[in-house]
């Protein structure tokens, strides 16, 4: 951990109690300054306020009361989901008192080698994949943080300047951390997430973009090369540009050519080895083979790790394979995007559960892709019915069931050996559970329930 002062006898205000904003506070009185954490709502468990005001920290809950504007913080640390038009940030922002995320506070005390993915989809994949990689053939300490679940500012305070961190970063996370530079940068993909919160697409981008502004061409910025927007998107960057492709030959970069996967022109290892299936984890697996080159790693410690790791999970996880069915939990898919590439990564037939909140669009994108994969579909939740339309002009049978639980039984009921049973929702959670994580629990757990196995 590096030794910083500009916290010192310095006023701040911790808005969110999730586990970033818990760790921040705690961190921030290490750092010397004076600490008030502020939640909207009232937490259930009140071990968490009496850990907080143990640690001499002024504790507000149940409102985010705009009176605290003239208090005169010095800095606030906003947890990343609180949007920026929330009544008491934006007079912070009016105020002009600097707003940032955990993730910058976790840069700023962090002492060792920085790598950061951000992207639409597949952070958390790659991120992981990464880690393994490095770690694989590292003297020092590799951990992963951020995004993750895991807090960032929790595990630079125990890593040297040895040792290395892969960091899953978000837009939200971005936004408020205007200093952070990784020495290498990951940008996945870039799609039209969080419009909702972001407001345009430019704002979405920049927001990204934040994970290397700052890089310099000392640094690298390890990006996916497939579209022409993403390639103009690299031009932005001062980093040395390390491209990733699975359709273009690039001998500056990782890419795929007859099947097999090549770094800067040396072969690696063949597509058909990796144990994660679809094209979206060959784009992953190429984004964190680069970054693991750059950081040295052989292809020995690149091939243990893409032949072995089989999914992090609700992300296209394998659950099991029972009568000749095979289960997936994909949970994480709440756009299209993801769900178009989880569609293109199975070869069998695919009865697929899919529906949730209605955001306004409609699914006409995703017809050709049941018509290809899909044999049946079961749908639930507020946008139940745009799903059904996308399935009847794709002529697939679609019923409708309650949710992401009760579709399994339906789905087994139409199901023969050979196929696939696919939660991949296309859609957010939040209509029916509390996020994607709880809905793919719930999913895998009505799996056991029906198999009397336990996920594998």
């Amino acid at each position: 951990m590096k030794k910083i002062d500009e916290y010192q006898d310095k006023k701040v205000l911790v808005m969110g109690f999730g586990i970033s904003g818990i760790n921040a506070a705690h961190l921030l009185v290490k750092l010397g300054a004076n600490v008030t954490a502020n939640d909207k709502a009232t937490p259930k468990n009140n071990d968490i306020v009496e850990d907080l005001e143990a640690d001499g920290i002024k504790v507000i809950t149940g409102d985010n009361p705009i009176s605290l504007v003239n208090e005169g913080f010095d800095v606030v640390v906003k947890n990343p989901g609180i949007p920026y038009d929330n009544p008491l940030v934006a007079a912070f922002v009016k105020q002009r008192t600097p707003i940032i995320t955990e993730a910058e506070l976790g840069w700023q005390i962090f002492d060792g080698h920085l790598v950061s993915v951000t992207g639409s989809n597949g952070k958390t994949t790659t991120t992981t994949l990464t880690q393994l990689m490095i770690a694989e053939n590292a003297k020092h300490q590799v951990k992963y943080a951020g995004n993750i679940g895991i807090s960032f500012s929790k595990i630079a305070e125990d890593l040297e300047s040895d040792d290395t961190l892969v960091t899953e970063l978000s837009s939200f996370q971005l936004l408020g951390a205007p200093t952070i530079r990784p020495h290498i940068a990951i940008i996945t993909n870039i799609f039209s997430n969080h419009l909702d919160y972001h407001k345009t697409r430019e704002n979405y981008i920049n927001a990204k973009l934040n994970i290397t502004r700052n890089q310099t061409k000392d640094d690298f910025l390890v990006i996916n090369w497939d579209r022409d927007e993403w390639q103009k998107i690299a031009q932005r960057s001062q980093a040395t540009i390390v491209p990733f492709s699975r359709l273009n030959k690039s001998h500056e970069g990782a890419y795929v050519e007859d099947g097999m996967i090549y770094w800067r022109g040396q072969e690696v290892m063949p597509t058909k080895d990796i144990r994660l299936i679809g094209p979206q984890n060959v784009e992953n697996a190429l984004a964190a083979i680069a970054a693991a080159k750059l950081s040295g790693v052989t292809n020995d410690a690149i091939k243990k790790v893409l032949t072995t790791f089989s999914g992090v999970r609700h992300r296209l996880q394998y659950v099991m394979e029972y009568q000749e069915r095979l289960f997936y939990n994909d949970s994480k898919s709440t756009d299209i995007e993801a769900t178009e590439v989880a569609l293109q990564g199975f070869d069998r037939p695919v009865i697929l559960l899919a529906g949730g909140l209605d955001r306004g669009y409609t699914f006409e994108r995703l017809v050709p892709y049941f018509k290809k994969h899909v044999k049946a579909m079961i749908v639930f939740g507020e946008c139940k019915d745009k799903m059904r339309d996308a399935g009847n002009q794709a002529g697939v049978p679609v019923i409708e069931s309650e949710n992401a639980i009760t579709a399994v039984p339906e789905a087994w009921k139409l199901s023969e050996p050979g196929d696939v049973i696919l939660l991949s929702p296309a859609n957010a959670s939040w209509d029916q559970f509390p996020s994607f994580e709880v809905r793919g629990d719930k999913f895998i757990e009505a799996v056991e329930d029906l198999t009397g196995k336990k996920e594998q």
